[in-house]
């Protein structure tokens, strides 16, 4: 099976766009981490910048790519550390709900 590439589409940079506008709108915090994101910062720029993350990684689901239901928040560096790995299994229910102080 013969390797699909990364494309950047106009379709693809619109979404991203969208997408990223809407996640600084509400202040979305990092899906790996639970951590505040810098959306102050230029894209990518920083451990904390905002980084756009897809929920399956496009090295393994190309068909995926464009999709933004499978777009998530993250931090460039938490992006990073993840590779290209599988998104981690919930650990379950959690016995409380806990509050990240402001």
């Amino acid at each position: 099976m013969a390797r699909r590439v990364r494309t950047h589409t106009r379709h693809f940079e619109a979404e991203r766009k969208a997408f990223f506008a809407q996640c600084r709108t509400r202040h979305d915090v990092c899906w790996l981490c639970g951590m505040p994101i810098d959306y102050e910062a230029p894209q990518n720029t920083t451990d904390d910048s905002y980084n756009l993350d897809h929920l399956y990684p496009v090295s393994k689901r190309p068909d995926l790519q464009e999709d933004p239901a499978g777009f998530r928040p993250s931090h460039t560096s938490c992006n990073n550390l993840r590779g290209n790995r599988d998104p981690a299994k919930p650990l379950g229910t959690l016995s409380r709900q806990w509050i990240q102080a402001a």
